[in-house]
């Protein structure tokens, strides 16, 4: 076996016996939850701010529209770069490391007096959001294995209501006190979980062999997916559902803006303290995976979200099927998306971090492609259309697991140690 292999298998077994000795309790889980809830929302907050922002620092609508995009490439180059690292150092360290730099993106964000120092402080809060999945690595690192899908749930639905109420409050909190109160509140939040999850997560325990180098790293993720037919699966499970996710929540402020309704931005970003409810199916199928139902879980989850864009095609004549319909897709979402990670991870323990962070590019994409092709379509024919995007993914992810439930690799259920070479 190759130096760098017995390096990562000697990092597992240690991370083994730490969370052997570490008490995952449900106040620890629930610390998570929120701290990846607190991270992944600094991505979402500028999307009701725009305007603002614009307004204060003299910036013109396409230079504010790349704020967006320029969070959500941070985001994705922090996927690729950043989150690999959990695999071959101290977690605890990496996340504290992670979130103080973050306060200081989200603080130069804040102070930001010209448009390149926002853009530059709005790419270094995405780049630094990612320790969003270095948390749901190491707490899926920590749970025990008839445990795991149950924490990832809990854990995720802290990141399924990090991103539908991350619009709420930064609008609500920029309506009182200006758009630059939103950046510095998250700083201080982000300054308090760091110390809090300093001082509550497992330190490492004895030292072990050097970590295979950084390009070995990056390399052995694009191996994983090479080699691993159920990781290529649920990737691609992760871009359907979450394609048609952005196609919802990318576009639906349009409908509701317009007549007959005319709803204020706040208005618009309450709809997601409905999404809220769907981060209930998050833990209910973390506990449907470790009961061994992870197909069954797949397959419901992927009816109902195709099912879903039904009642949101009447959301011009009812606010009512609007609500069940966004129910209805965000839990689906949750269900497909925990149930995926679960998988994943039982895949290689010891390559957690690169496992779910190459699952996350996945997620990305699919997002992206739901928001540009759903903003694209909406102006082009109208809001039937986007919903018929939507109906497009759904379904496509539901005939990809009619045509692979009988043949899906059984991989999940064991658990190797990865050569990093």
């Amino acid at each position: 076996m190759s130096n760098s292999s017995e390096a990562v298998s000697g990092r597992t077994q240690e991370r083994t016996e730490e969370g052997a000795a570490f008490t995952l309790s449900r106040g620890v889980v629930l610390l998570f939850a929120v701290a990846c809830g607190a991270a992944v929302a600094n991505v979402y907050f500028s999307q009701p701010l725009l305007v603002t922002m614009g307004h204060d620092l003299g910036m013109g609508p396409a230079l504010v529209g790349s704020v967006v995009t320029l969070t959500q490439v941070g985001y994705a180059l922090g996927l690729v770069f950043l989150v690999p690292l959990g695999d071959v150092t101290d977690r605890r360290r990496l996340v504290v490391v992670q979130l103080l730099l973050l306060v200081a993106a989200l603080a130069a964000t804040a102070a930001a007096r010209t448009a390149v120092l926002l853009l530059a402080g709005m790419a270094a809060t995405g780049l630094l959001a990612v320790v969003t999945q270095t948390l749901v690595a190491f707490a899926a690192s920590l749970a025990t294995p008839d445990g795991r899908g149950r924490v990832v749930g809990l854990v995720t639905s802290g990141v399924v209501i990090g991103i539908l109420l991350a619009r709420t409050v930064s609008g609500a909190l920029a309506d009182l006190a200006g758009w630059r109160a939103v950046y510095l509140a998250s700083a201080l939040l982000t300054a308090v979980l760091a110390l809090v999850l300093h001082r509550v997560l497992p330190r490492p325990g004895a030292a072990v062999p050097p970590a295979p180098r950084y390009g070995q790293l990056l390399r052995s993720t694009v191996t994983l997916f090479a080699r691993e037919p159920l990781l290529r699966l649920r990737a691609l499970f992760g871009l359907l559902i979450f394609a048609a996710f952005s196609t919802l929540w990318s576009s639906v402020a349009l409908p509701l803006s317009q007549a007959p309704y005319f709803l204020s931005h706040s208005g618009i970003g309450a709809l997601g303290l409905i999404g809220v409810v769907g981060a209930l199916a998050a833990g209910v199928a973390g506990r449907l995976n470790d009961r061994g139902l992870s197909g069954r879980t797949t397959g419901i989850a992927l009816s109902l979200l195709v099912a879903s864009w039904l009642p949101l095609a009447f959301t011009r004549s009812s606010l009512g099927a609007l609500l069940i319909g966004v129910v209805l897709l965000d839990l689906a979402v949750q269900a497909v998306h925990v149930t995926n990670q679960t998988l994943i991870y039982a895949l290689h323990p010891d390559a957690g971090s690169r496992l779910i962070g190459g699952y996350m590019v996945f997620y990305s994409i699919g997002s992206a492609t739901g928001a540009i092709a759903a903003t694209s379509l909406y102006a082009a024919a109208g809001w039937g259309a986007v919903c018929a995007l939507g109906a497009a993914f759904s379904c496509a992810g539901l005939v990809l697991w009619t045509c692979t439930r009988h043949s899906e690799p059984g991989r999940a259920a064991k658990s190797c140690s990865f050569s990093g070479s």
